[in-house]
């Protein structure tokens, strides 16, 4: 009897079916002819599509199985992730920062070197004069942008520091870098492209442990 008979007979999914046929502990021999493969008809069916039927039953409960171990698994390293992540914010919100070279109360445990963080703006150029514009506010949309690029600088000096297993950075300064960018046209003449400003947050990285006052003033 041919396999597809037998699928479209019991509801089988005829791929499935074959595939069962072919595996080695199977008992049902099968074989391939010009019109498919068949199982010999003094097999019988109904023993046949209960083996099937019990079969199939296992490989879709160890599927679920692996699916619901896999949903399980994927779940515990978003939440671990997320744990991380807020982990992560913690910490640089609690990063301590300073121009000096210590902290009062603290004692420096550990220096990492040097790190820094970058950022930078580009501004329109005035259409009037250097300082002239459309709206009038160059100069303030210019501190403010340097405001802007400055507080990214400072977060990704943070960032350096805890990738470093740092909790403070010391010595910070900034460097500032203008940019007057101009490029020839293809007639000849100049394009003169938008100011760009960049700014540079430096510091050193360090472990830093809050001073024990107990011991401090037991003495």
């Amino acid at each position: 009897m041919k396999t597809k008979d037998i699928a479209k007979q019991y509801g089988f999914d005829l791929k499935l079916l074959e595939h069962w046929l072919r595996l080695p502990h199977t008992q049902y021999k099968q074989k391939n002819g010009m019109g498919g493969m068949s199982v010999d008809d003094s097999v019988d069916m109904r023993a046949l599509a209960a083996d099937f039927t019990q079969w199939a039953n296992q490989v879709e409960a160890t599927r679920a199985q692996e699916q619901q171990a896999a949903a399980l698994a994927a779940q515990e390293k978003q939440q671990a992730a997320a744990l991380a992540a807020q982990e992560k914010q913690r910490a640089l919100a609690g990063m301590l920062i300073t121009s000096g070279f210590n902290f009062d109360g603290y004692t420096i445990t550990k220096y990492s070197g040097y790190i820094s963080g970058d950022d930078a703006v580009s501004m329109n150029r005035p259409s009037q004069g250097f300082w002239g514009s459309v709206d009038g506010n160059v100069g303030q949309d210019l501190l403010r942008g340097l405001v802007h690029i400055r507080r990214n600088a400072l977060a990704e000096l943070k960032e350096s520091a805890y990738a470093l297993g740092c909790n403070a950075v010391i010595g910070v300064d900034f460097d500032y870098l203008s940019l007057d960018p101009e490029t020839a046209t293809s007639n000849g003449g100049t394009l003169y492209l938008p100011f760009l400003f960049a700014v540079t947050a430096n510091g050193n990285a360090v472990v830093i442990e809050k001073n024990d006052r107990t011991a401090l003033g037991s003495g």
